[in-house]
């Protein structure tokens, strides 16, 4: 696997540019990644995805397979020193740390970094002086490569055409 995918990736696709009502091929497409081995993501996302009961919800319990265990021991050991360098940062708001914590961000991170996958997320860099936790920030902590929606659509040659 080379791509985990954030929570914000698929939920903004189904928001905004590839509904799954008028854009079916980049749900399609990004099955075909699945099974080229080239993007998943993980269980903390799939929660995140099924705790309504929208079509991104529906899809994603359609697609289990997508989304990793983060069980094992190496991603356990990356996210108990993701998690301490995230509550030693006394210059951000405990609340940003607490919520980033309790999400998927911290083991999406943690993942890519014990798999060396490239995390795709919608987040984007803060300056240092924010008092936000952010997705990018922390993998540039640790060294974990991250790109958007976007930039992966053009690394792995998309192409959404109309049939006619």
């Amino acid at each position: 696997m080379n791509y985990l995918m954030d929570s914000n990736t698929y939920i903004q696709a189904k928001n905004l540019y590839y509904d799954m009502n008028f854009c079916p091929a980049f749900w399609d497409w990004l099955e075909k990644q699945f099974r080229a081995g080239q993007v998943m993501s993980i269980d903390n996302v799939y929660l995140e995805l099924t705790d309504s009961n929208d079509e991104l919800s529906k899809w994603a319990k359609a697609h289990k397979s997508h989304f990793l265990p983060v069980a094992d021991k190496t991603t356990q050991d990356m996210f108990t020193e993701i998690a301490n360098h995230v509550v030693s940062l006394t210059d951000k708001s405990q609340a940003d740390i607490a919520n980033f914590l309790s999400k998927a961000d911290p083991w999406i991170i943690a993942k890519a970094s014990t798999t060396g996958a490239t995390i795709v997320t919608h987040e984007a860099l803060v300056p240092p002086n924010s008092k936000k936790v952010k997705i990018p920030n922390i993998c540039k902590q640790f060294g974990v490569s991250y790109i958007n929606t976007f930039e992966l659509l053009r690394k792995l040659n998309a192409k959404f055409v109309m049939a006619n």
